[in-house]
């Protein structure tokens, strides 16, 4: 088999930028710390690391211990990274950061690989596991969950509107002969229960994307991860995230809204407003230039924020 997997950074230029500032007048102090909240197969940090000035220094974070193993060929002291997922940042000294990036893709070496049970393009094992070295795979998951629960996730995570079907076929499946161990055993079982789809998207798309962000906890963890960053950021520090689904995208968005947005006291309506730890610098796609050479970028939204003087407490989030 072949296992060599390439991946792509989406917005690579842009995102960097938006982090570092693109001008030497936006450039944070020569001592900052920045962060690289996902690692992936390292392409936002190697560009970071090639534009970091005097003892500017990056940290990164990832739980898939192929990018912890891929991340050993970056032989550079300015650079560490942390077996963590980003809910972890909020364990960095508060206002110690000039810059936190948050990449929400699934790296194309971990939905390539057919052994991470990612993609249902692949037969492999039904893992989808971000972290392999703890919790449960998905067929563990499914081996003993109930229909409801199933459902739940389904309709939730993979807005699905046949959730409720797809759920009582894996079941039915479980019971009468045994539970689906395959991501191809999977994908086979919605096709069979989902008559009608959109033009050009598989059957298992949505399911698939459920059980992925249900597994790995991905929505709990970046609503973590946005409010950790509000703690570490120092002063005039930015936050970029890209998204790359509708459910990751709402959340960014309505939590950069929120601590940016000026909330007036109808009770005292002539009060000073008060002031609001973000400053929401603005949103942004891929160029069509860069969906066309890398279609998985398609989806993509990068949202930028800036940290401001303001204390956190009592802000919503």
């Amino acid at each position: 088999m072949d296992r060599t997997w390439t991946h792509t950074t989406v917005m690579l230029n842009e995102a960097v930028d938006a982090l570092l500032g693109a001008s030497a007048e936006e450039s944070p102090a020569d001592a900052s710390l920045f962060v690289d909240a996902t690692f992936g197969r390292g392409g936002h940090s190697q560009l970071i690391l090639s534009r970091l000035t005097g003892a500017q220094r990056l940290i990164a974070f990832d739980k898939d211990p192929e990018a912890l193993a891929y991340a050993q060929s970056i032989q550079d002291a300015r650079f560490s990274i942390r077996h963590q997922g980003f809910s972890h940042l909020g364990e960095l000294a508060p206002a110690s950061v000039a810059g936190v990036l948050l990449d929400l893709g699934i790296s194309s070496p971990q939905v390539d690989n057919p052994e991470r049970g990612f993609s249902f393009r692949f037969e492999g094992p039904l893992d989808m596991r971000m972290d392999t070295t703890r919790g449960d795979s998905v067929a563990q998951w499914l081996a003993r969950a109930e229909v409801n629960e199933i459902a739940e996730v389904i309709r939730e995570y993979g807005e699905e509107r046949f959730a409720g079907p797809i759920a009582k076929a894996i079941v039915a499946r479980r019971q009468a002969r045994c539970p689906l161990v395959t991501t191809t055993e999977l994908a086979a079982l919605v096709a069979d229960t989902v008559k009608t789809r959109e033009p050009g998207q598989n059957p298992a798309t949505r399911t698939f994307q459920a059980f992925r962000i249900f597994i790995n906890a991905e929505l709990e963890e970046l609503q973590q991860a946005l409010k950790a960053a509000l703690s570490v950021l120092q002063p005039g520090g930015r936050l970029v995230v890209i998204s790359f689904h509708s459910l990751e995208d709402r959340i960014v968005k309505q939590f950069m809204a929120s601590n940016a947005r000026q909330v007036f006291d109808r009770r005292a309506p002539f009060a000073a407003p008060q002031p609001l730890p973000l400053k929401v610098l603005g949103r942004s796609r891929p160029s069509e230039a860069e969906v066309a050479a890398n279609p998985r970028a398609r989806s993509a939204i990068m949202r930028v924020a800036q940290r401001t003087s303001t204390l956190t407490t009592g802000v919503p989030a």
